[in-house]
């Protein structure tokens, strides 16, 4: 089960999901302190436009009589026209840094959403074949319990021990001469020693120590 293909595909998707989350998460950040900062951008480039046109208003209204006072308005208005201008040069930046993130976070939403889908799909096939392994493995194991009930006590504890210290392997089919627990090749007087003990006799590999378990195709 730990090699089901499934259960590694789930693991990637939810690693890449998880990239996308704290991505999504930092721009909806950046999104969120850039709309807050356009919002001051407007204000100051409003405040700074209010303040001119009341200057110009009082000036086109003849409000400022003194020639000197008048002066002073009229470099006061063409600063705050520079004002005015570097001010919505800041905003224009800060309007496209601002939709720049805003498209980014649309674009990782969608990715978001795909990741999910996927997941969706995988984890519920994962679950299938899980489901599946384990009624097979319930399987295997009553028809295991079922012929370890005929065996005598002395073989089970031989073939416990065996497994617990082969790797979970205590008995091997010999196959065509060959152990199937260390994949190698008894020699012809082995085989022919095993070929003439009797059915009921419990064989061993010479070079793993296994039980060996005798069927048609093992070459005696």
């Amino acid at each position: 089960m730990r090699t089901l293909a499934e259960k590694q595909q789930v693991g990637e998707a939810e690693q890449q999901r998880q990239e996308l989350d704290d991505r999504s998460r930092d721009l909806r950040i950046a999104v969120d302190d850039l709309s807050a900062e356009q919002k001051r951008a407007d204000r100051d480039v409003e405040q700074v436009r209010t303040r001119r046109e009341r200057d110009q208003g009082r000036i086109d209204a003849g409000q400022i009589s003194d020639p000197k006072a008048l002066e002073r308005m009229t470099h006061e208005l063409e600063s705050l026209h520079r004002r005015i201008a570097t001010l919505e040069d800041e905003e224009l930046e800060v309007m496209a840094r601002l939709e720049d993130a805003q498209l980014d976070l649309r674009q990782v939403t969608e990715e978001l959403a795909g990741v999910d889908q996927r997941l969706e799909g995988l984890r519920a096939t994962r679950d299938e074949k899980l489901a599946v392994l384990e009624n097979d493995l319930t399987a295997v194991h009553s028809e295991r319990e079922a012929i370890a009930g005929g065996l005598p006590e002395d073989l089970l504890g031989l073939y416990a021990k065996l497994r617990e210290s082969k790797g979970g392997v205590g008995a091997a089919e010999l196959r065509r001469g060959e152990c199937g627990g260390c994949r190698l090749s008894l020699n012809a007087a082995d085989l022919r020693d095993i070929a003439g003990a009797p059915e009921d006799d419990v064989v061993r590999c010479e070079e793993c120590q296994r039980i060996l378990v005798r069927t048609p195709e093992s070459g005696l």
